[in-house]
């Protein structure tokens, strides 16, 4: 049976995604949620309505409802799943919008999706039934093509953040070069990885050629494992707290470089390097799946071989020799900066949600 909604409906726009409302969670997935949830809502002028899938197992009757209410009463429902939710969420949504006949789109955080449909290929019927996919890379977007999605729309991972003007980039040329991360604090990300690679080159130097600061909320499952890795952490390196969102681009634009160590071979577009970008900072960088993507060899960053601790090292140690290696890379992050701007991401947005 087919029912005609069209005048009952009371929302332009619904979304479903992990937002985690009263808590104060600071990872990639819930922050570009709301990101880009709020950009929706400033383009359909607060046209929207919510639904939030946080909370795990526990959420799988909640995202069930959620979405059979959004096909009822939104035009447009957008989700902003990972794993587990994708796996409740697509079907329902893809076999429910037969009566609907809304628009569906899936925006993917990350760049782990093409690798998962690989595992879950039953998923792939009913996300050919959505009308957009909208990815972080070109490179997501070609091996999601070879799956046979062709509705797939690449817009790069966007923050609001104030750019720094180039009068007030940082530029250092005397030891100890100031380098950070800027992420979840976890092995995944590779910050066991740095640490030892920093002490490695400043013991072998006898001298601090390098500081490091670890900025970044540290992951539920991993704090007795961060705690016992600090306490044998030299003076020269140092935790320094989750930051702001506002307040990342004010935190960075003092630090020589930015080190995105990651072990997960499938990141999309970083929230990191985008922070990076805008305060002026070049990334050295393990080159993950999408890394060309992001990264401009030479021009915003350094890459060394993904995994490889012994690479790192040898890069931090050339740069060390020649620090314009990296000064002469700030003026082009903020330029680079201006792809991952909101203006950008609205005007994108706006394309497909009529």
């Amino acid at each position: 049976m087919e029912i005609d909604n069209e005048s009952a409906m009371k929302y332009k726009v619904g979304i479903i995604g992990h937002f985690g409302f009263g808590l104060d969670l600071a990872n990639g997935q819930t922050i570009k949620t709301k990101i880009v949830s709020n950009v929706i809502k400033e383009a359909v002028n607060g046209d929207v309505c919510f639904v939030d899938a946080h909370g795990g197992i526990k959420a799988v009757v909640p995202v069930i409802w959620g979405c059979i209410k959004l096909l009822r009463n939104c035009k447009h429902v957008f989700i902003f799943l990972t794993e587990n939710g994708l796996k409740v969420a697509v079907p329902v949504l893809g076999v429910v919008n037969k009566i609907f006949h809304r628009k569906l789109h899936y925006n993917v955080i990350g760049g782990w999706l093409p690798a998962f449909l690989k595992k879950n290929d039953w998923l792939n019927h009913h996300l050919k039934q959505f009308d957009y996919i909208y990815v972080e890379t070109n490179t997501m977007h070609s091996a999601l093509a070879k799956l046979g999605l062709n509705n797939c729309i690449t817009i790069p991972n966007c923050k609001k953040l104030q750019i720094v003007k180039e009068n007030e980039l940082t530029v250092c040329n005397d030891k100890p070069f100031k380098l950070c991360t800027f992420s979840r604090v976890m092995k995944e990300k590779g910050i066991e990885d740095i640490v030892n690679v920093v002490r490695t080159i400043n013991t072998e130097a006898g001298k601090v050629v390098y500081s490091l600061d670890i900025y970044g909320q540290i992951d539920n499952g991993q704090k007795e494992w961060f705690s016992e890795l600090s306490k044998s952490f030299p003076e020269y390196i140092q935790y320094g707290g989750v930051i702001e969102f506002d307040k990342s681009v004010d935190v960075l634009k003092g630090y020589f470089a930015l080190v995105f160590p990651t072990r997960f071979y499938t990141e999309g577009v970083p929230g990191t390097i985008v922070d990076a970008y805008a305060a002026g900072l070049p990334v050295i960088s393990a080159r993950w799946e999408s890394f060309s993507d992001v990264i401009e060899e030479g021009k915003t960053g350094i890459g060394y071989e993904f995994c490889d601790t012994n690479d790192l090292t040898l890069i931090l140690e050339k740069v060390a020799r020649s620090p314009e290696l990296i000064n002469n890379m700030k003026r082009n992050c903020i330029m680079k900066s201006q792809d991952y701007t909101l203006e950008r991401l609205k005007n994108d947005l706006l394309l497909y949600i009529r």
